[in-house]
């Protein structure tokens, strides 16, 4: 009678986790060490302690369950005095099989840092199949969206015989020549169109500030009309006459020999 009393009240104060269906068993002797072995249970011993914070049980491996992508984890079933089963995990049996465990063992610290979770609460805890806990992935990151290219302006069909212009003064610079070792005076345009059957707009331009120009004593904003050939030839580096480093956007193109030129 008062074992039968032990084993009720041991029952009410246990959490059990019964398994889901059917599991496995062990084929023989032999492949019931080898799985012992193979969860660092002592091979000889038949019996094992399940302990709690105010009891310890006798238990029996009955089977154990699989599971993973390829079935490579168990979680153990065991079987109490009274015949009730449960699922624990080979490692947290194997902790309750020390002589340290409700003292200093792994299981109570982690108890500690959960709050003071029970022993009942990890066995569930710990006897929850890692498939289960692997669809909980936090969702993915969305893919970075490509960084827009810059598009290049078209390249222009540039002609080649002498043409028509209009274009207005934008400033004047000094551009460092490396053959002679000086900077040269140069004119920038802005506004420059070749004026032919469908007009072609170069936006900036550049030309030598020659001495035929020097004679109409230009000044920025002036508005010219010539002749000239185009090329395409970008500025270099320079200063303009203030010694300030010139234009925010790059001039491209180059006018040589402007001739016949009106000044409005």
């Amino acid at each position: 009678m008062a074992i039968l009393r032990s084993q009720i009240e041991q029952s009410e104060v246990t959490q059990y986790i019964p398994p889901k269906g059917d599991y496995q068993t062990f084929r023989d002797e032999d492949h019931f060490k080898e799985k012992l072995k193979e969860w660092g249970l002592p091979a000889a011993k038949r019996e094992f302690w399940y302990k709690e914070r105010k009891l310890q049980r006798q238990v029996t491996i009955k089977g154990f369950e699989t599971y993973g992508n390829t079935d490579e984890f168990n979680t153990l079933v065991i079987e109490f005095q009274d015949g009730k089963l449960t699922c624990i995990h080979p490692a947290f049996l194997k902790e309750m099989q020390s002589s340290s465990f409700g003292k200093e063992s792994l299981i109570q610290m982690d108890e500690k840092d959960s709050g003071g979770a029970t022993t009942e609460e990890v066995t569930k805890q710990t006897a929850a199949p890692v498939e289960a806990q692997k669809k909980e992935k936090a969702p993915a990151k969305p893919a970075r969206e490509p960084k827009a290219k810059k598009e290049k302006a078209p390249k222009l069909e540039l002609p080649v015989d002498k043409v028509h212009f209009t274009a207005s003064v934008k400033q004047f610079a000094l551009v460092y020549n490396p053959f002679n070792e000086e900077n040269d005076e140069v004119v920038v345009l802005e506004n420059v169109q070749i004026v032919q059957e469908n007009p072609l707009d170069l936006g900036l331009a550049w030309c030598s500030h020659s001495k035929t120009l020097k004679k109409f004593e230009l000044a920025p904003g002036d508005v010219l009309e010539f002749d000239g050939k185009v090329a395409a030839k970008k500025l270099g580096k320079g200063k303009d006459a203030a010694e300030e480093f010139i234009v925010e956007e790059a001039v491209l193109y180059k006018i040589n020999n402007p001739s016949k030129i009106v000044k409005k």
